[in-house]
């Protein structure tokens, strides 16, 4: 089995394989180069995402600084897609983000994990597992997201919170480790936060 194979598979492997080394160093470079980009260069902003990202949607906006551990390549983005300062995006293997979803700063998505037998960490053998964040999720400032996590459409993961397990659609969930809290429902058709109506803000 190559290293490739064993890289998005779920296998041990080592990231220090040389011919991986080299493809990773040439997207950390042009990951480089985007955190390098000026507020008023939005053009040259998508145009580059376009390249970097497996794929990518219209509307999307990332905020430098980015980090990626390939830059993006393993990274699929749908539209509409809005993630504030320092996303962090461990993408040795798929990360799937589903259209309309916002990354509050400083969330962290991890694929890569590495053994808990201590002689297999001094090796520096690694395995991934892919994430999945579905629609119209908001994923709150400092949340870190573990590998192998799936979360449902509509969900609102709340600042701060550790992801360790899948999470449902249509839930408000925090905490560490996240847990859901209630389900997305009337009251929040009503509030939008507090005691401030939704139709009241809108009507002004």
């Amino acid at each position: 089995m190559d290293v490739k194979t064993k890289m998005h598979g779920c296998e041990l492997y080592l990231p220090t394989d040389e011919d991986l080394a080299k493809e990773q160093l040439a997207c950390l470079d042009r990951l480089y180069d985007f955190n390098m980009t000026r507020p008023t260069e939005q053009d040259k902003r998508t145009a580059m995402l376009k390249e970097m990202f497996a794929e990518i949607g219209e509307g999307c906006y990332i905020e430098p600084p980015f980090h990626a551990n390939f830059g993006g390549r393993h990274v699929h983005f749908g539209s509409h897609i809005y993630a504030n300062f320092n996303l962090t995006m461990v993408d040795d293997t798929h990360i799937y983000v589903g259209d309309y979803t916002m990354f509050g700063p400083n969330v962290t998505v991890a694929t890569a994990g590495h053994p808990i037998l201590p002689e297999l960490r001094e090796q520096a053998y690694q395995f991934n597992a892919p994430v999945h964040i579905g629609r119209n999720c908001w994923i709150g400032a400092g949340t870190v997201i573990l590998p192998g996590v799936t979360i449902g459409e509509n969900t609102v993961i709340g600042a701060g919170s550790v992801v360790s397990k899948d999470i449902p659609a249509n839930v408000v969930a925090l905490g560490v480790p996240c847990k859901v809290l209630r389900e997305i429902g009337e009251h929040d058709r009503e509030f939008y936060f507090k005691d401030r109506r939704v139709k009241e803000s809108l009507e002004k």
